[in-house]
């Protein structure tokens, strides 16, 4: 296997979600209003969806070794007849970053570099989940782009772009940064390089009952029951943070938290790559552990989905264990 430089595959990847998350703030300023929430209309998320996918694809075709990119969209949709409303709003944020002479095939092509199914040919690629939090968008509350590098079904490098997450000196805005063996950190999100960036750890507690949950804002994606009676048996007294996205991680990493519980809500639902890759070595290198409810690693060498786990449970390491043990008393993972 060629060996690349993953300190520059980094700062490719810092470029790419600044951009990404330039568009998106640009779309919650100019396309979420009160309106498009009480009609319950989604748009505005497609449009930055599709625009933050085609900006990390395109920067990282210019500043990657790394051509393969395991992307949540594909534009087939936007080249669709009746679709043509929402590709121009995509097009027109693309080239407020790109500038004003970005093709509608350029920008859609750039989307479509996501598209790679991966299998063990690929020794390396990117997966990237544009928008995750797609209700926390829309609520204006949290949300983040998360872009991930696997190599030979391993997480080897990861970034987070949380908008409306706090970053360091209390400035809105959070990037967060790991590289394996490497620690992790967090940025400005609108600084520029490394400024700014400080280095961030989990948190130390060791004790259960002084520990507090983070869970998901939406009761469908985690069993938040379930959680309570986790948390009861843990002696958990304090009320669970709850927001949307890969944010979640961030505040374990960053010490905020120290248990975050995604349980199983079936048998047969399994875990997007996407969804997990990048909060997972940033939790992991700032002195934590990530693993599915049954205590077995995350393996991401399955394609698209995390076909061997079940769930995802990520504390601040000491205790683990005895969420683990908590977890099994409550989950039929069977």
């Amino acid at each position: 296997m060629s060996k690349i430089d993953l300190s520059a595959e980094l700062e490719a990847a810092v470029v790419a979600v600044r951009d990404a998350a330039r568009v998106c703030q640009s779309v919650q300023r100019n396309l979420v209003s009160a309106a498009t929430l009480e009609k319950k209309d989604r748009s505005p998320v497609t449009v930055a969806d599709f625009a933050s996918q085609a900006l990390v694809c395109s920067s990282l075709a210019g500043n990657s070794r790394i051509a393969a990119i395991v992307g949540e969209e594909d534009a087939g949709e936007l080249r669709e007849a009746g679709a043509e409303s929402v590709r121009e709003k995509v097009v027109e944020h693309v080239r407020s970053i790109r500038g004003g002479q970005i093709s509608d095939d350029q920008a859609l092509d750039w989307i479509d570099l996501g598209g790679v199914t991966p299998d063990s040919s690929i020794e390396r690629y990117w997966t990237l989940d544009p928008i995750d939090g797609t209700k926390g968008f829309l609520r204006g509350e949290q949300y983040a782009i998360a872009l991930g590098l696997i190599e030979h079904g391993r997480v080897v490098l990861g970034v987070l772009g949380c908008p409306n997450l706090p970053g360091p000196g209390g400035q809105a805005g959070c990037l967060l940064t790991a590289v394996r063996g490497k620690g992790a950190g967090a940025r400005p999100l609108a600084a520029s390089g490394r400024e700014g960036a400080t280095a961030i750890h989990v948190s130390p507690i060791e004790t259960t009952s002084a520990a507090r949950f983070c869970e998901s804002v939406e009761s469908g994606h985690s069993d938040q029951g379930q959680s309570a009676r986790i948390a009861a048996a843990l002696d958990i007294t304090e009320e669970p943070v709850r927001v949307d996205s890969q944010a979640k991680y961030a505040i374990v990493a960053r010490g905020e938290a120290q248990i975050y519980l995604r349980l199983p809500t079936s048998r047969e639902y399994r875990e997007k790559i996407w969804d997990h890759a990048a909060g997972m070595i940033i939790v992991e290198e700032a002195g934590g552990r990530v693993t599915d409810a049954r205590g077995n690693e995350l393996d991401f060498g399955h394609g698209r989905m995390l076909e061997n786990n079940a769930g995802v449970i990520a504390t601040n390491g000491r205790l683990h264990d005895a969420v683990l043990e908590a977890v099994a008393r409550f989950v039929d993972l069977d």
